[in-house]
C-alpha cells in the first residue's frame, strides 16, 4: 500500500495535468496520485488515465457533475484512505502549490497531524495575484482567525498534508462547505479534535494555464461558514 498520496481535484485542467503528473511522479518515485475530475469537457480525466496507464501510480475518480472543490476533495480523500495512504497531500493542478515543498511536508508530518503550506507565515508570499484578490484573501484570513480562534495564519490555503488518522477522525460526510470555506472547515475540525498543526512557508504562484474557479459566491460562503462552525462547536455538534 502507498504511504504517500497526492489528491488533486480537476475541472478543465488538461493543459496543467499533462505537465503536473509526470513532474510529480518523477519528483517522488514513491508517491501515488488521485485525480478527482468533475466531468471536465476538455478530457482531463481521459488524459490522466492515459498517463496512469503509461506510468502507473495514478488513480482517477470520475464524478458525475461539477459540484465544486469540497465534494471533489471528499471523494479524493475517501479514495486515498481506501488505497491505504498514510500521508495524504491535497494540492491544486495549476502549479500554484510548489512540488519542491513536499519533502518538507512529509518530514514534518512525522511529528505533526496536519502540515499547512502558508502564504502568510513569512509576510506575504504570493506571486501574480491582483491586489484586490490579495487583500480579500489576507483580510479574510484575519477575519477567520478572530472569529474562530484558529491559530493558523493561512486558514484558506489548499496545500496541506494530512496524516491518515487525522482525516479518519473527521466525518467527511458532515463537511458540507465548498471553495475557501472547505479549507477553513477542514482545518477547524482538525484543530477542534486536538490535531497538532504546523504551518510552513511556501511561495504561492498564481496559475499560468486555465481559469481560476474563484467566484463571489465562494467568497461569501467563506464569510458565513465561520459563524456556523463556531455555533456548532458551542453546541457540541461539530
Amino acid at each position: 500500500m502507498p504511504e504517500k498520496i497526492a489528491v488533486i481535484p480537476t475541472y478543465n485542467e488538461r493543459g496543467n495535468i499533462e505537465k503536473l503528473l509526470p513532474e510529480l511522479l518523477d519528483f517522488d518515485p514513491e508517491i501515488e496520485v488521485v485525480v478527482v475530475d468533475d466531468r471536465s469537457p476538455d478530457g482531463t480525466a481521459d488524459l490522466a488515465e492515459e498517463i496512469g496507464r503509461a506510468r502507473g501510480r495514478v488513480h482517477v475518480v470520475r464524478r458525475a457533475q461539477k459540484e465544486g472543490i469540497g465534494p471533489a476533495y471528499r471523494s479524493g480523500f475517501k479514495k486515498a484512505l481506501e488505497l491505504g495512504g498514510e500521508l495524504i497531500v491535497q494540492m491544486d493542478a495549476d502549479f500554484s502549490h510548489p512540488i519542491a515543498s513536499l519533502p518538507d511536508f512529509f518530514k514534518n508530518a512525522q511529528e505533526y497531524d496536519l502540515v499547512l503550506g502558508s502564504r502568510y507565515l513569512d509576510g506575504i508570499t504570493v506571486v501574480r495575484w491582483p491586489i484586490e484578490r490579495l487583500l480579500l484573501s489576507y483580510f479574510g484570513n484575519y477575519y477567520v482567525r478572530k472569529l474562530t480562534g484558529l491559530p493558523v495564519r493561512d486558514t484558506t490555503g489548499g496545500f496541506k498534508c494530512w496524516r491518515r488518522a487525522t482525516l479518519n477522525a473527521i466525518d467527511l460526510d458532515q463537511v458540507r462547505s465548498n471553495g475557501y470555506s472547505f479549507q477553513i472547515e477542514m482545518t477547524y475540525r482538525a484543530w477542534c479534535k486536538g490535531a497538532r498543526i504546523l504551518e510552513v512557508p511556501i511561495i504561492f504562484m498564481d496559475r499560468e494555464v486555465g481559469i481560476s474557479k474563484m467566484s463571489k459566491r465562494i467568497g461569501l460562503e467563506a464569510m458565513w461558514i465561520v459563524w456556523e462552525l463556531k455555533f456548532r462547536r458551542l453546541i457540541g455538534r461539530l
